[in-house]
């Protein structure tokens, strides 16, 4: 497991998420953010380890 950094699409706010970096193709999960509790979806690629790539969205509906 490897801890991101990224900024919440609802709250604009600095939250951390765990990716299992043991998983080496495209994941996609849902994680709620710590700060306002909506669901974002975050999507990654793991290479030899290592996140390769690291993507991450609202979730349709939840905008509000």
């Amino acid at each position: 497991m490897e801890e991101m950094n990224i900024q919440c699409p609802y709250c604009l706010q600095a939250v951390t998420v765990l990716v299992d970096t043991g998983v080496y193709e495209y994941t996609t999960l849902i994680d709620d953010c710590e700060v306002c509790c909506r669901p974002i979806e975050i999507s990654y690629i793991v290479e030899d380890g290592v996140v390769s790539s690291l993507s991450y969205n609202i979730i349709e509906g939840n905008e509000n």
